[in-house]
């Protein structure tokens, strides 16, 4: 899969494609539906299957107000994701307060019409586009009437009777229910970040952890979690906590990891990517450090009993 960075750039051999725009934001089993819908009509008719997404989301720059920014995925993720579908081509349009004042009229005709020249464009059923998010799919057959372009609305997927969407598995992982987001997501919920050094009671407690500033502002509930570690390209079973740390009145969210398997060098500074895989419990209040030991003991076990069972 070629990355276009610049949209005013596009390669000839992409001109005449077939193609998707979206955010696609989290690349989940709806979002895959799509491509792959893309991919095997690309395929039949001898054309290139590309997709056209924006950077940054155009929530961050529309609304810089609205924090946190919960996206599922950083465009590096994003993009991670997307290189192994079969797709031709990634166009990166960026995306600016000028750039949010095009029309939908003129992003069709300057756009997909003029520059791209489409053959057929596929997208989700509630798409919309444009200054104000004025263009819809109605508007986009209109428009292919006239540049000689198709439009296939691709209508959503359910898993069992739950519509999958980026907004949902939001919803899902902001209350704990990272297993339920992830049967959406097609894959646990991941967060990655940077070892800090921490205040050492994990240690004292004898259990060890790596405090990690998370790159992502989306975070599952407080509470404890079984996870799977991704450090220096190897995975490692793991217990996580997620919260304040109440029974020594901390007041700061932490994101704390004790690794089951420890690996033998230093890891302060280094990176690691979490993969969420079921909540144990909430977070609570122990009396005493003793008492938080004894129930980190238990969650251990739990969490080696989920991961036991757990295929990736």
């Amino acid at each position: 899969m070629q990355v276009i960075n610049d949209a005013e750039d596009v390669p000839s051999e992409f001109t005449g494609a077939f193609i998707t725009i979206g955010n696609f934001d989290g690349v989940h089993r709806g979002h895959r539906h799509v491509f792959e819908r893309l991919i095997q009509a690309a395929r039949a008719a001898q054309r290139k299957a590309v997709l056209v997404t924006f950077a940054p989301h155009p929530k961050m720059v529309m609304h810089p107000e609205r924090r946190p920014f919960y996206l599922l995925t950083t465009l590096e993720e994003k993009i991670q994701l997307l290189q192994d579908l079969g797709l031709d081509a990634l166009i990166l349009i960026p995306f600016t307060i000028h750039y949010a004042e095009t029309s939908a009229e003129e992003f069709i005709k300057d756009f997909l019409g003029e520059k791209l020249r489409v053959k057929k464009i596929f997208i989700g059923h509630d798409y919309k586009f444009g200054r104000g998010q004025a263009g819809n799919k109605e508007m986009l057959a209109a428009w292919g009437k006239k540049l000689n372009f198709e439009v296939e609305v691709i209508n959503a997927v359910s898993c069992g009777d739950i519509v999958i969407s980026s907004t949902r598995i939001r919803k899902l992982i902001l209350a704990g229910e990272v297993r339920q987001a992830a049967l959406l997501l097609g894959r646990p919920y991941n967060v990655s970040g940077s070892v800090v050094e921490g205040k050492g009671r994990g240690s004292t407690l004898g259990f060890p952890t790596a405090n990690i500033v998370p790159l992502k502002e989306l975070l599952p509930a407080k509470g404890v979690y079984a996870a799977f570690v991704n450090l220096n390209k190897k995975q490692y079973p793991a217990v996580l906590n997620i919260g304040l740390n109440p029974t020594f009145g901390d007041v700061g969210l932490s994101l704390e990891v004790h690794l089951m398997e420890f690996p033998p060098e230093n890891i302060y500074g280094q990176s690691l990517d979490v993969l969420f895989i079921e909540r144990i419990r909430k977070e609570r209040r122990f009396s005493s450090p003793e008492e938080l030991a004894a129930q980190i003991s238990k969650d251990k076990e739990q969490a080696q009993t989920i991961l036991q069972r757990q295929t990736l």
